[in-house]
């Protein structure tokens, strides 16, 4: 299959939806670059899964973890340097690295740090990595390019109310724009790129609150009455960095359940 070789950065893959992605990715056959902004060991956990996910569906490819704060700007270069050093090139980035505020706030006792720290990850680290991204894509001969995937991870707080973590909220919006900024910018050079909306997924990063969505997901909160799992979203990005969706570039999947679905 012609996108064995390729290899794609998983922005935040040492545990969580970027472990989940990256496992997906391995199995399918793509090489993968794990990022990890300080957690070494949890990265090494997540590159031993790809291989035996690589191993067990007769696949070759190739894993390897990278440091990097996506929130600073030399350490996104240096991270974008190092990948393109070790695998020789980088053909699909998925912008998963995010954080979660420390401490749930009403919108009227939000701190201005609290609000920083979030944007400065999960908006502005996403935004400026696609961007060097993008700009290396574009120095490649657009006959030698081939296709590339630009990927955002957002959530359905992107369009759904959380008025007790507001600056994940606004930060996961502005996402949902970059992708079509960055869709109509790059559309002309065969790059997709797609926002993938996940919905309530079981990480650790939802653990604290676990009993709360266990209730709501049995009264039908989803309509599908199950959480969401890593795999779940990791299955999606394959498909997409496959190059299944080369005519639906700026799309915003959903993979929450039917959660998006209004209903009465």
């Amino acid at each position: 299959m012609a996108h064995k070789q390729k290899v794609i950065l998983v922005t935040g893959s040492s545990r969580g939806i970027g472990r989940g992605i990256a496992q997906k990715l391995a199995e399918k056959g793509f090489s993968v670059a794990v990022n990890y902004a300080g957690n070494r060991e949890a990265a090494e956990e997540t590159l031993s899964l790809c291989r035996e996910a690589a191993e067990k569906s007769g696949h070759t490819g190739k894993f390897e973890a990278f440091q990097g704060d996506i929130s600073d700007s030399a350490s996104r270069q240096t991270l974008l340097d190092s990948v393109i050093r070790h695998f020789g090139d980088i053909h699909g980035l998925v912008n998963n690295a995010g954080v979660a505020p420390k401490e749930r706030k009403d919108i009227l006792e939000m701190t201005e740090d609290s609000f920083d720290r979030l944007m400065g990850t999960n908006l502005k680290g996403s935004f400026y990595m696609s961007q060097l991204v993008s700009k290396y894509w574009m120095t490649l001969p657009s006959e030698e390019r081939g296709f590339r995937s630009l990927i955002f991870i957002t959530s359905v707080s992107a369009e759904m109310v959380s008025i007790n973590r507001g600056e994940y909220c606004m930060a996961k919006a502005g996402l949902s724009m970059a992708t079509k900024l960055f869709a109509r910018r790059l559309a002309e050079e065969n790059i997709g790129v797609y926002e993938l909306r996940p919905g309530i997924i079981l990480t650790d990063m939802t653990g604290a609150v676990k009993e709360k969505y266990d209730s709501l997901i049995a009264e039908g909160l989803v309509p599908q009455k199950r959480w969401g799992y890593p795999e779940d979203i990791g299955k999606a990005i394959a498909s997409l960095a496959a190059e299944d969706f080369p005519f639906s570039t700026g799309s915003v999947i959903h993979v929450d359940g039917g959660l998006h679905i209004s209903s009465l």
